[in-house]
This record gives C-alpha cells, sequence and structure tokens, in this order.
C-alpha cells in the first residue's frame, strides 16, 4: 500500500455535513438525560438509516453484511486492489454521549464527501463502515460482535447470549433486525486481509490527557489487553458489632479495602518504575444480609487490569496472588477469586502510525503518540491480521455519560488528518 505523503491538492473535509448528522442523532436519540441507541435495536437502527441515507445522497456505494454493517464506498480506479477501511460504531451505552463511535463514522464520511467533491480518484476503493454493536458490554455480555461477525471470528455459542434488557438472544436481535446469524454461525468472512490493506478507526478519546496537554489528536500507539475478575468474593463471617472484640473479627469489608489499598499502592510502584497501566477495583460492596449492627461477613468486588504491556498487567496480579494468602491469614476470611476473563493488547501497525504522522505534519495539525485506555473494534481488526490505526479527538467531560463535549474545530482538526492520510494512502 503506498503512503508517500507526495503532494496533494487542497482535500478538505466536509464537516459541515457531520455537523448536521451529529445534530440530527442527537434529536433522534436524546433518552431525556443522555443518548441511547441500543445495540440491534431501534437506536441504532435509526442511526444506520441516517448515514445510510446520506451516503447514498452522495453517490456512494452502500451495502450491507449479513450481520449488519453497513459499507458505503467510494470507488477506486482498481475495484480488485484490497481496500483502505475506515469508520467506528453507531450504537452507545444507555444515557451515553452523542460522539462516542459515532465521530468515527462521521469522519469517514466527511473525508470521503471532501475527496469527492475535490474530484479524487483513489486507486483503490476507499469504504466508510458503520459497526454494529461496539457497545455490546452494555447490552450483550460479549465484545464487538459486529466486527467480529464481519472477520468471520464471532463464535457460534456468543449469537447464544442474552441481551440485558430483552432477555432475546444477540441471533434473535439480529433475525428482527433483518440480518443472518448463520453467517457467523458458519464462520464465513466479509472482511479478510486479502480484501483490505488498512483499517483507521477514529474515536473521541475516552480520558483527560489530550485536554490537560492542550494537543487536539492523538495518534495511539496500542489498544490494552487485560484481566479481569467479575465474581471475586470475600467470606469472613457476619456478628454483632457491638458486641465482637476486633481479635474475634473476621471482617469481609475490611480485608477488601485492605487488598485494594494494597494493589492501588503497587499501581503506583509500577508506575514509579515507568510501566503504563490502570487498576480498577469496579465494584466493591457487601451483600444484602449486610446491615447497621452487623459486621460484615462476606463482600464482593469486580477488579479490571489494563495495560497495551502485558507484564504490566501481570505484575498486578503477580501482587494480588501474594497479598490475598497475607490478608486471609491476618483476618480470618476467604477470598474466592472466581473466574478469570481478559484480552490481548492489540499493538497498532506502525506504518500506519508513520503514515498518520506525516498527514498530521502535512496540514499543520498538533498531535501526540499516546495509547488507548478503552477496548475499540479496531482491536478486532488487529487481531484479525489487518493492519490497523487509531485516531483520537480530544474530548472533555470523558466518555460513556451525557456530558461528552468534543469540539468542532478539534473534530475538524482529525477530518483534515484523516482525509490527508487517506488521499496518500490510496492516491
Amino acid at each position: 500500500m503506498s503512503d508517500t505523503g507526495a503532494a496533494r491538492p487542497n482535500l478538505l473535509p466536509e464537516t459541515d455535513l457531520a455537523r448536521r448528522l451529529f445534530a440530527t442523532l442527537r434529536e433522534k436519540s436524546f433518552d431525556g438525560v443522555g443518548i441511547t441507541r441500543e445495540a440491534y435495536g431501534p437506536g441504532e437502527r435509526m442511526a444506520h438509516a441516517l448515514v445510510r441515507g446520506e451516503a447514498e445522497a452522495l453517490g456512494l456505494e452502500v451495502t450491507t453484511d449479513p450481520v449488519g454493517n453497513l459499507y458505503m464506498t467510494l470507488p477506486g480506479a482498481d475495484r480488485a486492489a484490497p481496500r483502505l477501511l475506515t469508520g467506528s460504531h453507531l450504537d452507545s451505552v444507555p444515557k451515553g454521549g452523542n460522539f462516542d463511535g459515532a465521530a468515527g463514522v462521521l469522519a469517514g464520511l466527511a473525508a470521503v464527501a471532501g475527496l469527492k467533491r475535490a474530484g479524487f480518484v483513489p486507486a483503490r476503493d476507499i469504504t466508510v463502515m458503520a459497526i454494529r454493536a461496539e457497545e455490546a458490554g452494555a447490552w450483550f455480555p460479549t465484545s464487538y460482535p459486529g466486527s467480529r461477525g464481519a472477520l468471520g471470528r464471532l463464535k457460534a455459542e456468543e449469537l447464544q447470549v442474552r441481551r440485558q434488557d430483552s432477555g432475546r438472544t444477540l441471533a434473535e436481535h439480529m433475525r428482527e433486525e433483518g440480518f443472518d446469524p448463520s453467517f457467523a454461525e458458519r464462520g464465513e468472512a466479509a472482511i479478510t486481509p486479502a480484501n483490505t490493506a488498512a483499517f483507521l478507526e477514529l474515536h473521541i478519546e475516552q480520558g483527560p490527557v489530550l485536554d490537560a496537554e492542550a494537543v487536539p489528536v492523538g495518534i495511539v500507539t496500542g489498544i490494552p489487553g487485560s484481566r479481569r475478575l467479575r465474581q471475586g468474593r470475600v467470606l469472613g463471617e457476619y456478628n454483632h458489632s457491638g458486641g465482637t472484640p476486633r481479635r474475634y473479627r473476621r471482617d469481609a469489608a475490611i480485608a477488601l479495602a485492605e487488598l485494594a489499598l494494597a494493589l492501588d499502592e503497587e499501581w503506583a510502584r509500577l508506575e514509579a518504575l515507568g510501566h503504563r497501566l490502570v487498576c480498577t477495583f469496579c465494584t466493591l460492596a457487601t451483600t444484602a444480609e449486610a446491615g447497621f449492627t452487623k459486621i460484615p461477613g462476606e463482600a464482593t468486588f469486580m477488579l479490571d487490569v489494563r495495560s497495551v504491556n502485558p507484564a504490566s498487567v501481570d505484575a498486578i496480579f503477580a501482587e494480588l496472588a501474594r497479598k490475598v494468602p497475607e490478608i486471609e491469614a491476618r483476618r480470618g476470611v476467604r477470598f474466592d477469586l472466581g473466574p478469570e476473563t481478559g484480552s490481548l493488547a492489540s499493538p497498532m501497525d506502525a506504518g500506519l502510525r508513520a503514515g498518520l504522522a506525516r498527514a498530521a505534519d502535512a496540514v499543520g495539525v498538533r498531535w501526540m503518540d499516546m495509547a488507548s485506555g478503552g477496548g475499540h473494534d479496531a482491536a478486532a481488526f488487529g487481531a484479525a491480521g489487518i493492519p490497523t490505526a487509531m485516531l483520537f479527538v480530544r474530548n472533555q467531560n470523558g466518555s460513556h455519560n451525557p456530558h461528552e463535549a468534543m469540539r468542532d474545530e478539534d473534530f475538524a482538526e482529525a477530518c483534515k488528518v484523516m482525509t490527508r492520510w487517506l488521499a496518500d494512502a490510496a492516491g
């Protein structure tokens, strides 16, 4: 794939188009608090119909794969050449924000519209993809069913997971939306390394780094892997809070608090040594049996440790393995960590990152290298052997909440980088 950075005509994205679509998405999916676009449900259906209509109005070729992903293509001179793919998702978490996911789809449309308006004919197809159900964790207990379904990597048994609000399976919801889950059951693929040269996902940053550094765009070095405990328990003994001296207590809550503090201190130590990771006790709770005048006899927790570097994650779990028996012996409790889940880290393609850096420099957009904190569909593409890259856009107030506040001017800067990179890579 050519990426020479040679001189290009003045190619500007159609950011007004994106701004208009953002406003319509907000209007049509506002739930009274934030934005809700249900995966394989009415909200996502509305969003896909909206961008499909815009793509058709632009004269793009529009198709849908059997699991519901939408492809909007600016044809290239060589239709047989592996295409450039860019995009993200249009679903949201319940009561979320308007930009998470949608920014990547609308940036792709803005870039392709700008290229088309300028009369630019790429050497290969450029396709904007609207991916289904990236926020599956908020709806179905599985990850990236839309992109993995397109990549032939969605397992048949995952089609039987049930959506948390409806109780119906992923396969049932796919069929209800007019799609064919048997495509995924058979392991067929719409996207392969043979037909796709590269995938670029633009996404809002979900943390405060770019805002704190006063930089509009990040070039992502990698998507973190994780090790997770979702069903951890601490088993102690319920007893009377007034009648039980400290030395006789088997307090599950205090034991759990001690473990949380120990891992937080280990996180700080590792950061001081140069590790980059996050360690989060997503929940720490006593059970329904707890109450006033009772010593907690049971506590539960969820632990999520992530890093692009697997050794950093493993170091936290090594400290967990050291601390648990110490706390058990000292506090008279027993830890039941439950099953462990996780994911592999996904480094971004070095050549694509270099091309994005050249594109940003060519159009005068300030950028910085940074790791992603969250998971994205890009991880599924990388795992399938497709060269993959990500651009982050500066965003205020985090993500997965109604207060996402990506500025128009930052989005426009990122779109300029994307447009230049597409022109260079497909020119």
